[in-house]
């Protein structure tokens, strides 16, 4: 592993969409932070039911906000918060009461695009030693609808199999968000609401649990972050507010740090690169990194989060929209796209060509 002082520029090689600034990957003495600047709250009820003129209007405060930073905070969306609640305590049950043993037997590997199963803490990456444990599930994980060879067995993606209908709830009701998410975007860009209706039927997805333990002393002085700085590769990520705050967005027009503490039961949205793509860099796949909370508790306290990325199948082409200017890129299979992007944390023998 690298040390914590590395910087996104080592690698570089990996990018599938620019990326043109320079950051350290963990959080240092050294950042500025702007602690005036506030990432849009909107209301998504406005564009689920409201008359056109209110779906148009969102549409715009939408895209504006994924321009100005690639992050929106998400209010009325439907989803009862005390489902939250319940995942937030199921995380640590999952994390706590299951023995390493058991963890590692579903030890992450790649399925398709997407490296799923167990991260064990501090090989999240092999680029830089976080502070977190993951796990991570995709869609043939779930007894939900799906094409799939043979019959479900949850204990083949399951610790113990009564976790799977308790998120399983989570992967439901964020489903029902994904289309008109993408709607309310391609909206606001200009382009046909539902030219991606299709390719989010039944679309894969990956729920990451993230389980930040209490930090050490030793930990706290290594210079170690508990999640690096990074991009993700998907359309976009939806994420639930958190209970402990340390979520940091790069402002890329001021290059400072702006602290996210969203309201309780709100969820966060971001744009990742599989986005910036097909928008032609309109929207920004914008760097984010899980900090130390504000109120110094991650000496004594957990941090979880469960984050929802909604990608395309492997087999579908990454290309730009139409109506948005001379492409800056060539079109590309998603899977080609993602395993290229993703070889920086998993190793280069990680990506699959076409």
């Amino acid at each position: 592993m690298t040390n914590p002082n590395a910087l996104n520029r080592d690698f570089e090689k990996y990018d599938q969409v620019r990326k043109s600034h320079t950051y350290r990957l963990a959080e240092s003495d050294r950042d500025e932070f702007d602690e005036d600047y506030l990432i849009a709250t909107l209301d998504l009820g406005d564009y689920l039911s409201g008359d056109e003129a209110a779906k148009a209007r969102f549409a715009h405060e939408f895209v504006g906000a994924l321009e100005e930073i690639g992050f929106a905070v998400l209010i009325g969306h439907g989803v009862d918060p005390a489902l939250y609640d319940d995942i937030q305590d199921g995380i640590h049950r999952l994390f706590t009461t299951t023995s390493l043993d058991d963890k590692m037997r579903f030890r992450a590997q790649r399925f398709g695009s997407v490296s799923q199963g167990y991260f064990p803490i501090e090989e999240t990456s092999e680029i830089h030693p976080d502070l977190v444990e993951g796990w991570v599930w995709c869609r043939r994980a779930f007894d939900i609808p799906q094409q799939r060879d043979g019959n479900f067995r949850p204990e083949d993606y399951w610790p113990q199999v009564e976790y799977e209908p308790l998120f399983r709830r989570l992967a439901l009701e964020h489903e029902k968000l994904f289309k008109p998410i993408a709607q309310a975007i391609l909206h606001g860009l200009g382009v046909d609401p539902h030219i991606y209706d299709q390719k989010l039927t039944g679309t894969n997805f990956g729920l990451r649990l993230n389980y930040y333990p209490p930090m050490s002393r030793a930990q706290d002085l290594s210079g170690a972050g508990r999640l690096l700085g990074h991009e993700d590769v998907d359309l976009f990520t939806l994420l639930p507010a958190t209970t402990v705050d340390g979520l940091q967005v790069w402002n890329h027009r001021s290059g400072k740090w702006v602290r996210l503490n969203p309201p309780y039961g709100s969820i966060i949205i971001n744009t990742g690169d599989y986005m910036q793509r097909i928008s032609n860099d309109r929207l920004p796949s914008t760097t984010h990194r899980v900090g130390k909370p504000s109120d110094r508790s991650h000496l004594a306290k957990a941090r979880v989060s469960f984050p929802v990325a909604v990608y395309v199948w492997e087999q579908e082409i990454l290309e730009v929209l139409p109506g948005l200017g001379p492409p800056n890129y060539e079109p590309i299979k998603a899977q080609t796209f993602h395993t290229r992007s993703t070889s920086k944390f998993y190793g280069d023998d990680y990506a699959v060509e076409d």
